[in-house]
């Protein structure tokens, strides 16, 4: 009988441990859902806008509170000068467009990289690539405009010179509070760059976002582990949409848009082809990570600059 009486102790004490457990779940605010969104961009802007409108609107449908696009949402040139010729400012039509979608849909909305006419456009003609963020009500709340620009010149045939129809942008921009967290904006190449993620998670951010256009070669080689270091070094939710696939003769690119943890574990990822993947942010989970390794504690910053050359006795 005392042995029967030791197991019944026990069943009971699981059991007790799994209401308490269910009840403490119950009880915890539900976690943001996000949704991240893949997509093929062509030159012809009233076809991306409508993925874009399509990817939105599913995602609103499953309770995202924010969606990511990737960088150049609006559109793909398929040489500079139709490039140039089909860029707008922000106050234009087409954000516009995006801004009725934002309020109609109740979702904030990150778009990774707009086609920005430049300030001295009409004298110049050069443009900025924009990460734009709105608000649920369609506002504009934040815009940062892309500083590492993307000239490369690969023996694999990739050469890119975005410098010659693009103006640098001259500034980070504080993190974004948004109902997933505050999130820290970049756009593509800025992911070669540490020191703006950790500039951009000291301000506080949460989440670092990376929309991007990467090349297939540079993908394939680069991709995943620099969207997980970026995770990992500044224990930060790291969102990075993607374009994929050919978007003209001359131009494709890599896909696999995800979204990593402050661990620097995958969450969720996109397969092939136009589509998104969803994944609930922890914030609570991010803080617990920040506290069991306080990493930014350990930080000596007053050694990080130039290195100290010893001259031999």
């Amino acid at each position: 009988m005392t042995g029967g009486g030791r197991r019944l102790g026990s069943a009971v004490g699981v059991a007790a441990w799994r209401c308490i457990r269910n009840m403490s779940a119950a009880q915890a605010p539900p976690r943001p859902l996000i949704a991240v969104c893949q997509m093929t961009s062509t030159s012809n802007k009233e076809k991306n806008l409508s993925t874009c409108s399509q990817l939105i609107r599913e995602a609103a449908s499953r309770s995202a509170c924010m969606v990511f696009l990737p960088e150049a949402c609006d559109y793909i040139g398929s040489n500079t000068e139709e490039t140039l010729s089909l860029a707008e400012p922000l106050d234009g039509d087409l954000m516009q467009r995006y801004a009725d979608l934002a309020r109609e849909c109740g979702v904030w909305l990150s778009l990774g990289g707009f086609h920005e006419k430049g300030a001295s456009w009409d004298r110049d003609r050069r443009i900025s690539n924009a990460h734009v963020i709105l608000d649920d009500t369609g506002h504009v709340v934040s815009v940062y405009r892309k500083t590492h620009l993307f000239d490369v010149d690969l023996q694999s045939g990739v050469s890119l010179k975005e410098s010659s129809f693009t103006i640098p942008g001259a500034e980070l921009v504080a993190p974004v509070s948004t109902p997933a967290g505050k999130v820290g904006l970049a756009v593509c190449y800025d992911l070669r760059f540490p020191e703006m993620s950790l500039a951009l998670s000291r301000e506080g951010a949460e989440i670092l976002t990376y929309p991007s256009a990467f090349t297939v070669t540079t993908g394939l080689a680069h991709w995943e582990v620099l969207l997980r270091s970026r995770a990992i070094e500044n224990q930060c939710y790291v969102v990075a949409a993607a374009q994929t696939g050919a978007h003209n003769q001359r131009r494709t690119s890599f896909g696999h848009a995800m979204v990593v943890d402050p661990w620097g574990v995958v969450i969720a990822q996109c397969q092939d082809g136009v589509g998104l993947c969803y994944a609930e942010i922890n914030l609570p989970y991010l803080h617990r990570v920040r506290q069991e390794m306080p990493v930014r504690c350990h930080r000596r910053a007053d050694l990080y600059g130039d290195v100290t050359r010893e001259t031999p006795g």
